[in-house]
Formats: C-alpha cells, structure tokens, sequence
C-alpha cells in the first residue's frame, strides 16, 4: 500500500477561502493528577483528512473525547464553522454533525447489524425500516461485508463489527467523521476500501480525522499530520512539508516529535531466540471446533509448539485465529481431536484445569473480555487469581497484597497510571495491554496465546510488547502469536503457519519466510501456481 514516494494531494479548502469546519482553541483535560490535553489546539477544514499521532497516552484519545462530547474541556473552547459550539454529550456531537468511531466497540452484541444502526437515530414518529436496510445493504456492499441486515453483531468479526461501527457513523450523516485506530483490524483490501471511501468524504467535504499508530497509513492518506507527546501538541506536519519529503524523511520527523528523538527499540532485532526449538509443550491433534454461529471455525488442525520458539499464526481476520486460541485457553470446546500440555491430555477441560497446566492467554479483546473496566488497575492486575493466597484470606481479600502485587507490575512493565488504585478506564489502551500481559506472565505459563498483543499500540509499546514475548520464548517457555499484522509475525516468529478457512495450510521455518507467498495463502489458501509446496 505504501509508495516511495507519497501520493500528490489536492489543495486544502484553506486555500479556497470560507470558515474553518472545527477549531479547537486551548483545550485542557485533566484527570485527577493526569494532565491529558495541555493547551492543545487543533484546526479541521473542509475536505480535509488529518491524522493526529502520538504514543499511548499522548492524549490523542482524550482530545477526540472532548470534540465527541463524551469529556468537557476544563479549559478551551470549541468552534464550528466560526461560531462557539456546545458540546456536552455526544448526542449534542451527533446533531451538531460530529460522528465518532472508537477503537473499543460500542455496538448491542445481541441485536442486529440493522438494529445496531439506526439506534438512537431521530426520524420523528416512524421509522422508515424498508429504506434503512436498502440503505444499510448499499452500505454493506461498499464495505465488502458478506452479512446480512438481520444478522446479529454477536455473530460477526472483530473485523466486521469495526466496519459495522463505521457504517453506523456513515449511516447518520456527518461534516466532522472522527476515527479512532479504525484500520487496526482490517485486512489491506479492506484498508484500501475504506480509503477509498474517506477520499470520497473528503471530496463531499467531509472533514475527517484518523487517529492511528501506523505512520504508512497516516502518510498515504492524510492532508495535514498533528503530533502530540504527553499531552501537548509538539508538531504539524502541512501538505508542503508532507509534498517537499520523501518517505523515510517523513517517518523519522514523525518519530522524533512522537518520542522527542528515535526510539531505542527502533531497528532492534526482536527475532533473535534460541537457535533450536526444545522438547513439546502443547500438541493439538486434528483439532476442530465450531465457531459462534455452530458452523465449522477451526477444522482438523494439527500443531507442536516447542519450548524457546515462538509460532506465529497468519491470516485474514476471521478464519478460525480466534477460536483456535479460545480452544488451547479451554475457553471453546472442540467438536473433536485433542490437546495435550507436556504430553497430558486436557482436551476440553476448560479454563481452571489450562490455566493451572501452564497455559496464559492474552485475548484481543482487552476491555471487552479481558479486563473489568470499572474496576482498578490493582484488581484487574489479579482478576484470574484474585480467589488465591497472598491476595484472599478465607472470605475476605487481602487489599495490601494485592496493591503490592499491582505495583511490582506496574513498575515492571511501565504501565503509566497515576496509582494503582486508578480505575483502568483512565489508562491508554496501550497501557491496559501492558497490564493484563503482566497479569499472565506473573503466573508463569509454559505456554502463552496472545491474540492481537500489539492492537492499537504506538511503535514503542508494540516493540515492548514483542520484546517481552520473544524473551518468554527465550527463557525457555513457548509462545503462540496470532496477529493480522504480517510484517511483526515476520519479525518475531521462529515458525509460521497460515490459516485459511478454518484450516492450517502451511508452516513455514524462519529461513523460508516469503511475503509473497504467505500473502498468496492468506488470501486463497492456495500457493500461487509455480512456488513449490
């Protein structure tokens, strides 16, 4: 997706004169002792992409909030097309044209696709259901979503429902569209149709922002690029500057206002473990299990994963990644084959008995399934052994040790929060990723799933989050990664297999490593025709 040379951009409406779309003047958002915005002004015009970038924590989350009414600024004020906006709620975004798209979900997982997006839409007494569907399904196409209107979101992708989310959005009508990581698990032809269709907004005159972690993406598609470094705005980067720099000039400008120089993590060669794999940890044999809807998601697969290797899983969203975790973490049972941990078998034996034979798992849903998020930092940090000793004594809980528990985690993996008694809603994706791999990796597992660890995370953070895997595997352990990132699985894995429909189609050892192939399998299960098997 990415050229050498960026892709020449239309003049921006400042230059065709009229009113800026949105200007936010001096925004300030603080949260107890966490200064989140600080003095921050952003400026959106018409017809314009802007992608705000910074590492987690950065307050790029927090700003979009305060435009998206779900957060008042205790200082600064917002305009809309010149004149002082109210924003309290984000039913007064809504009306005022202002749609947001957030990295979490926000759809009713047990009602449809349908009744997900016209929720809370205003239409007077009646809805016009008939001319919503033949709108939604006109929708559904553009985005090459193979569902349906009456399909429950319960039944869908995390792929999917992240494309539902932006329908939804689309589906009310905006001047203001604002994205939060909306390409972070989409596939790259569906990155480039929803591309396709933020340049048609932006002809529309749609002013749309994308706050994103990949700096390729930000430069494909952006007009104007704002940093921002622990909560102030630090560097704009304008159409001239993007025009007049190549690439690679480009991204370490990027780097070096994200991070205040190039990170130390940056080049490092996170691939480096063990030079031969070590006796089994796990074996699945012939494992296949149903997905959500009771159609076949994982079909006779087959798998060793030894000790100081890490097995890296590819493939498009949706072809059984999710639930093969969910099988080896004892969270889905298997319709049939069996799963062995140190040559015992413990085929659907469920989450306790895995758990307690050395099996940790990272879900890639961190809010949704993997965290309380009303709760602390310090109960999250022992949500999975919070019934155990230090932390309970008979019937009550022992508060000092698990606050000291959280800590030591906090201090360790450089989870930024202001105490550990904050509630983890407060924290940055990035850092509530943080948590909950420490969460897993202070209870010591033989062999660690990870599903998606690096989702939403700034390059420093993603880097860390790999770094640490990879010493896992070194230190004798095992680790299973399963990512729709391809260019991290390449970095990180000493083995890769392709899944496709359900299937494992190929394992390849690191020295056989070949994009183009692994892309044609991932793709179509199949090896283009010529490349030997």
């Amino acid at each position: 997706m990415a050229n050498d040379a960026l892709t020449p951009r239309p003049p921006l409406p400042d230059g065709r004169g009229g009113e800026p779309r949105v200007e936010m003047l001096g925004i300030s958002k603080r949260f107890g002792p966490v200064l989140a915005n600080d003095n921050v002004d952003l400026t959106l015009w018409p017809g314009e992409i802007h992608a705000v970038l910074g590492e987690n924590g950065a307050g790029k989350t927090t700003l979009m909030n305060v435009l998206s009414g779900m957060y008042q600024p205790d200082d600064g004020q917002i305009l809309l097309d010149g004149q002082p906006a109210v924003i309290k709620t984000p039913i007064d975004a809504l009306e005022q044209g202002i749609g947001t798209v957030y990295q979490h979900f926000t759809l009713v997982p047990n009602l449809s696709v349908i009744e997900n997006v016209v929720l809370g839409t205003k239409t007077g007494f009646r809805l016009d259901l008939g001319n919503a569907e033949r709108q939604l399904q006109t929708m559904l196409a553009d985005f090459a979503l193979n569902t349906t209107p009456q399909t429950e979101v319960r039944h869908l992708s995390i792929g999917q429902r992240q494309r539902i989310e932006i329908i939804k959005v689309l589906f009310r009508g905006t001047r203001v569209l604002l994205l939060d990581e909306p390409t972070s698990v989409l596939t790259p032809v569906e990155v480039e149709g929803l591309f396709a269709i933020l340049r048609r907004l932006r002809e529309q005159g749609v002013a749309v922002v994308i706050i994103t972690h990949k700096l390729d993406e930000a430069l494909d598609l952006s007009d104007r690029i704002t940093v921002l470094r622990q909560g102030r705005k630090v560097g704009v980067l304008d159409p001239e500057t993007l025009a007049a720099s190549d690439r690679e000039t480009s991204r370490l400008r990027i780097v070096e206002l994200m991070f205040g120089g190039r990170p130390s993590s940056e080049g490092s060669d996170v691939a480096s473990g063990s030079a031969a794999p070590g006796e089994t940890l796990l074996t699945l044999s012939a494992i296949s299990a149903d997905g959500d809807r009771g159609a076949p998601a994982v079909k006779n697969l087959s798998l060793d994963l030894h000790r100081g290797e890490v097995f890296g899983i590819a493939g498009v969203d949706g072809n059984g990644q999710k639930e093969l975790g969910e099988v080896i973490a004892g969270q889905r049972r298997s319709t049939s084959g069996s799963l062995a941990i140190d040559g015992r078998t413990l085929t659907n034996q469920g989450v306790s008995a895995i758990s307690r034979a050395g099996i940790g798992y990272v879900t890639d849903d961190r809010l949704g399934e993997g965290s309380v998020p009303g709760q602390s930092v310090a109960e999250n940090a022992v949500l999975k052994t919070i019934g155990l000793a230090p932390f309970s004594r008979k019937f009550w809980l022992n508060r000092k040790a698990i606050e000291r528990h959280a800590e030591a985690l906090i201090e360790q993996f450089d989870v930024r929060t202001p105490s550990a008694s904050t509630q983890l809603t407060l924290l940055s994706g990035g850092n509530i990723q943080k948590l909950l791999l420490a969460r897993e990796l202070a209870m010591k597992p033989k062999v660690l799933v990870c599903n998606k660890p690096t989702y939403g995370l700034d390059i420093r953070t993603a880097q860390f989050v790999l770094k640490t895997l990879r010493e896992q595997a070194n230190d004798g352990n095992a680790v299973l990664l399963i990512s729709s990132e391809l260019d991290e699985l390449l970095d990180v894995s000493d083995r890769l297999g392709v899944m496709y429909n359900g299937e494992l189609v190929a394992i390849f050892e690191r020295g056989e490593f070949d994009v183009e192939t692994i892309g044609q399998l991932m793709l179509t299960g199949r090896r283009a025709t010529g490349v030997a098997a």
